[in-house]
């Protein structure tokens, strides 16, 4: 979902700090230490519920890997590979999977990991009472999942679903307890039960989550570096909204892991011998703006146009991003390899956006220079989620306001929380809105820009926010989302980027930034090849 909850082709982050991958082994090396409790703050905002399949975002996904499996992941070759299901078969007409099961696995509430167990989380997440919002949008084929034995399931489509693979990886659809399930979901919503390395012991709202050690853990990804239990202890989950307080804990030694590491922090990290980044940019869809295309002024493509050719994006990446984010000119984020990249739709041309509002009868500007039609003011709302933009990216906001005005454009900046930044959206209460999306795999296309993404989940979100509604559109991302053809689906992705770059819903701005920095005691730590979130199951402290 949203950050809240994933292919760019050029576009890369570039990192400042030396040492920084997708793992990131620390600076001690040797025998990894068992035991110790690592201390990790985050900076994304503290989730509502600890369950994933409620919702469905990017704060959930963070820390529900330590606790939550899937039933497979991915490598960082980007294939799919086994976890809770040791392997599949899709049959010849695209119908259905069998999943075979890893056998011996329980909950860590004892109940046993068995074919029933993927059904009961399947009706979880399309049960509206979930109010699902990622999940529900990813198993829209699904129509059912049967046990054929124990330690088979058998899932069924009403149509073929080239992404389910991907879909499955992601932690928004990781297998809980069906045990657990049955319980009230403010219980739930608590301390989910999975069969992961770690187990929720105690949530203290707007301070903490207290994780310790499953020690009868037996069920890591294919590509974890250890079998067996987890080294650490205990996991002790801050929620340090201030990027400042994150970095001075870092600093000093009484946090291990930030998240949401600033551009400027970045740079003075640079200085320090003592910590290491760690770079994981997100899948799914770039940081981009999206127009919303179904209510004035936005409902005519010039206008989309013009107010692109007159925001200054890349000198606003350039002075704010200090060199650790490189502009992007796609829908879609680098890590996804059918990514279709166009600069020469989104170059900063202020003639040429005076000349698109002049033909589009925004032809004259009123005392404070703003363009006028009719009397009405060429006025853009534009609501910003403060706890989904980092302070760069909102500042980069403000720059693209004072480039835009040279144009005539009049944006109004909205900063909101979370709740009333959503509840804008559902009222279609914006003209442009920042809203990116991990999901793994090009299909975050069909999510993205399909009619049907204009219709809102049991959530009460929905997806579609340039509100693309093309018949020939829908059915590009139909015929890619039901084809296994590689080079067909490649094809049939391009034309449907081409589309929505070429008409102007959207502004690429650069990848979903994911920046990670650690002291050098920690060894071991990795992000995901799935949706770039750290697993600590492999993690150890040497001190």
């Amino acid at each position: 979902m949203k950050r809240f909850v994933p292919l760019l082709v050029i576009a890369s982050v570039a990192l400042l700090v030396a040492g920084c991958s997708t793992t990131s082994p620390g600076a001690s090396g040797g025998k990894p230490v068992a035991g110790g409790t690592l201390v990790y703050a985050t900076g994304d905002a503290e989730p509502t519920c600890l369950d994933p399949h409620v919702g469905g975002n990017y704060p959930q996904a963070l820390v529900a890997t330590q606790y939550l499996e899937s039933l497979v992941s991915k490598n960082k070759a980007g294939d799919i590979i086994p976890w809770l299901a040791t392997k599949w078969t899709e049959s010849a007409d695209g119908l259905s999977w069998d999943f075979t099961l890893r056998t011996g696995v329980k909950f860590t509430d004892g109940t046993p990991f068995e074919a029933d167990a993927v059904a009961a989380n399947v009706a979880h997440l399309q049960d509206p009472a979930t109010a699902s919002s990622t999940g529900y949008l990813a198993l829209q084929k699904v129509t059912g999942v049967t046990a054929v034995d124990k330690h088979t399931a058998r899932i069924t489509l009403s149509s073929p679903d080239s992404a389910l693979l991907d879909s499955l990886s992601q932690p928004w659809l990781a297998i809980e307890s069906p045990t657990a399930l049955k319980r009230s979901q403010a219980v739930n919503c608590e301390s989910p039960v999975g069969t992961g390395p770690f187990v929720v012991t105690k949530w203290t709202h707007q301070q903490s989550i207290s994780l310790v050690r499953n020690e009868a853990y037996t069920s890591p990804p294919a590509d974890a570096a250890h079998t067996g239990k987890a080294y650490l202890k205990a996991i002790d989950w801050r929620f340090l909204p201030d990027s400042a307080s994150r970095y001075a804990a870092l600093t000093a030694g009484t946090v291990d892991v930030i998240d949401n590491v600033q551009p400027d922090t970045l740079v003075a990290a640079k200085k320090s011998k003592d910590l290491v980044a760690l770079d994981a940019p997100r899948p799914g869809a770039s940081n981009r703006l999206e127009l919303n295309s179904s209510i004035a002024p936005f409902d005519d493509a010039r206008v989309r146009e013009a107010f692109i050719r007159s925001a200054n994006v890349n000198d606003a990446v350039t002075s704010l991003f200090f060199g650790t984010a490189t502009r992007s000119y796609s829908a879609l984020s680098s890590v996804e390899k059918l990514g279709v990249s166009e600069p020469k739709l989104f170059g900063y041309d202020q003639k040429a956006a005076a000349t698109l509002l002049d033909a589009a009868g925004w032809g004259t500007k009123n005392a404070d220079g703003y363009r006028t039609k009719n009397g009405r003011v060429l006025e853009l709302d534009f609501p910003v989620s403060t706890n989904q933009s980092i302070p760069a990216e909102q500042s980069l906001f403000e720059q693209l306001q004072a480039t835009s005005k040279q144009a005539g454009f009049k944006v109004n900046l909205h900063p909101l929380d979370l709740s009333s930044w959503y509840g804008a959206l559902g009222k279609n209460q914006y003209n442009l809105v920042s809203a990116p999306y991990t999901k793994v795999g090009p299909d975050v296309l069909r999510i993205l820009f399909d009619s049907a993404g204009t219709i809102p989940a049991p959530s009460g979100y929905f997806a579609n926010h340039s509100q693309v509604k093309g018949p020939a559109l829908d059915a590009l991302l139909e015929k890619a989302a039901q084809t296994s053809d590689q080079a067909e689906r490649a094809s049939l992705y391009k034309k449907a980027q081409e589309i929505v770059l070429g008409g102007f819903y959207i502004l690429p701005l650069y990848d979903q930034q994911n920046h990670f920095l650690q002291r050098t005691v920690v060894s071991g730590l990795r992000a995901m090849p799935t949706v770039s979130t750290p697993t600590m199951y492999d993690a150890w402290l040497s001190r």
